[in-house]
Parts: structure tokens; C-alpha cells; sequence
């Protein structure tokens, strides 16, 4: 997406949740998507949103020039455990468009991201999820058979 708009600073929007939602035991019963410039949440469980703090959720704008920042930022996926340390940040193009930040936790709807111009970032943890590992399980034993039938000899029928 920042790539086709040409922005070359913003890296990647990233939704992020922190204190009492980490530990929510029905935290699996939420979903979470990121649309254009938005982090969305959802769930049909009463409990499970009970106990969810929109307060403690945010989108968060990644802006760096550092290459290897990039690269550890493209290394992110969900469910990733992380650590940001940075500043808050303000900034525009020459065509007129500016992107702002939030400075508050209550504020909701457009405009109420954080855009974090990246000093240091860190993987704490990376998610392990049973669906992921299965991912990688999958895809090392396709490429185990697509090499082995390759490699056995032709046998015409």
C-alpha cells in the first residue's frame, strides 16, 4: 500500500495490542485485520469483548529512512511480540497530503493513530501458533515430494 502511494517512509501499519489485552484469556475469540490506514477489531464472544481495553489498542504508523530498520520491520508478522522505541511524528509531501499522530489513548476513528518515526526496533517474540508451524510443516513436506517426483526416473504408461 505505501509502496503504490509512493511513500517512502511509511514502512507499515501495524496493530498492536498491550497490557490487560495480552493476557485476555479469550483473546483467540478476537479477529483483527488492518484496512487502509486503519486497525479493525471484532467479535461475537460477549465475554471475550468484556474484557477487551480499546484503550489499549492502537495503529501505528512505522516511518523510518534506516535500511536495516526496514528489514527488521518487513521481518513482522501477526502475533509477533515487539518493542518500539522511537518519536512521535508529523509529515507531508510535496502533492499536499500530511499525516498526523495522536497524543492520547481515548481519541477513536480517523486520526487516531500513532505515526512513530523509528529509532529502534525489536522481534521480543516471535508467535509460534499452531496454524503457523502447521504452514511450515506443509510447506516442508510439498517441497520434499515435488523434489522426489522430479527426480524419479520417466516412466511412460
Amino acid at each position: 500500500m505505501h509502496s503504490r502511494s509512493n511513500g517512502h517512509l511509511n514502512m507499515l501499519d501495524v496493530c498492536v495490542i498491550w497490557g490487560d489485552n495480552t493476557t485476555n484469556p479469550r483473546l483467540d475469540k478476537i479477529d483483527f485485520w488492518n484496512g487502509i490506514f486503519t486497525c479493525n477489531v471484532k467479535t461475537r464472544d460477549s465475554l471475550a469483548w468484556e474484557a477487551f481495553d480499546m484503550d489499549q489498542l492502537s495503529n501505528n504508523h512505522l516511518l523510518s529512512d534506516d535500511a536495516s530498520i526496514r528489514k527488521q520491520v518487513k521481518a513482522l508478522s501477526i502475533g509477533d511480540q515487539i518493542k518500539i522505541t522511537g518519536m512521535l511524528a508529523s509529515y507531508g509531501n510535496d502533492g499536499g497530503v500530511q499525516r498526523g499522530t495522536s497524543t492520547t489513548r481515548e481519541d477513536t476513528g480517523d486520526g487516531a493513530c500513532e505515526t512513530i518515526f523509528v529509532d529502534h526496533f525489536q522481534i521480543v517474540k516471535a508467535a509460534t501458533s499452531y496454524w503457523r508451524m502447521s504452514m511450515v510443516g506443509f510447506l516442508l513436506f510439498f517441497g520434499i515430494n515435488l523434489i522426489v517426483y522430479f527426480k524419479r526416473p520417466y516412466r511412460p504408461y
